[in-house]
């Protein structure tokens, strides 16, 4: 049975910092692509960064870019997103999905999903 099971939300104050952490189990890791999305209330989820299974490829929303890194630690199962300067715009449910390719992960086409995890910026 494939989890994916985010970690790392909370609260911050517009300019502070979190890590956000993906961990999978049940499937072979390294093989996958890995996505972060996020949705805010009232919008539809949005892409927000991904990597490709051998950490290689990274892409990412023009929003975040620059102030966020998507990076991956495939001997631990996990993928992280480090959120820098965060804004209160960034405030939403953070979820990863996993996919084949960077670029199917982008548009969504994403095997598995976890339950998100709260993000929110105070200004």
């Amino acid at each position: 049975q494939v989890q994916l099971v985010e970690s790392g939300g909370g609260l911050v104050q517009a300019g502070g910092s979190l890590r956000l952490a993906c961990a999978a189990s049940g499937l072979t890791f390294g093989t996958y692509a890995v996505g972060w999305f996020r949705q805010a209330p009232g919008k539809e989820r949005e892409f927000v960064a991904a990597i490709s299974g051998g950490g290689t490829i990274t892409d990412y929303t023009d929003s975040v870019n620059g102030r966020f890194t998507i990076s991956r630690e495939n001997a631990k199962n996990t993928v992280y997103l480090q959120m820098n300067s965060l804004k209160p715009e960034d405030t939403a449910v953070y979820y990863c999905g996993t996919g084949r390719t960077v670029g199917g992960v982008r548009r969504g086409v994403n095997e598995y999903w976890g339950q998100g995890t709260q993000v929110t910026v105070s200004s």
